[in-house]
């Protein structure tokens, strides 16, 4: 007895969901030892990310470009503060906005995180183009998943126009 396709498209493997979660988790394991040294946790790595290409950045600014809400951000502000990466103070131009600035140890540790997406890539057995291949395959499925008929996704589109960061 043969089954069908449509039965074939329920095993577990052949989900795209299941392939992207078990990834997602894999690869964010895979940078916990390499993080470990800067005593960064892979969401505050890409918070410090944000504000190496840019500080000072008000809260909203940071949640926008990592697809954050605030709820989910001010934890992982709070612990950069107490490790003595950033500072937060409010925006000079609006008291209502908080503004993150990197401290002067923050701001150092951008020269050790500089390793890190090359660790990454040979950890994973990428090199530069395939970094950015996959980067982009990425980056085109998150567009088409924030364009869901029903809205749904909307919130978590990416930043228009954001450079490509292939290689971490």
């Amino acid at each position: 007895m043969s089954v069908s396709t449509a039965e074939n498209d329920l095993l577990l493997e052949r989900q795209l969901c299941f392939g992207l979660s078990v990834a997602s988790r894999s690869v964010i394991a895979a940078y916990k030892p390499v993080l470990a040294p800067m005593q960064l946790t892979h969401p505050q790595y890409l918070v410090m990310l944000t504000l190496w290409e840019q500080a000072p950045r008000r809260v909203k600014d940071i949640g926008a470009a990592l697809l954050l809400e605030s709820a989910t951000l001010s934890p992982l502000l709070k612990r950069l503060e107490a490790l003595g990466y950033i500072t937060r103070a409010k925006d000079a131009a609006d008291e209502r906005a908080l503004c993150v600035d990197l401290t002067a140890e923050g701001a150092a540790l951008r020269q050790q995180a500089l390793a890190v997406p090359g660790t990454m890539m040979a950890r994973l057995g990428l090199d530069r183009e395939g970094a950015m291949a996959l980067h982009r395959s990425m980056m085109a499925l998150i567009a088409a998943a924030s364009q869901t008929d029903d809205g749904a996704g909307a919130a978590t589109s990416p930043a228009h126009g954001r450079r490509e960061m292939a290689d971490n």
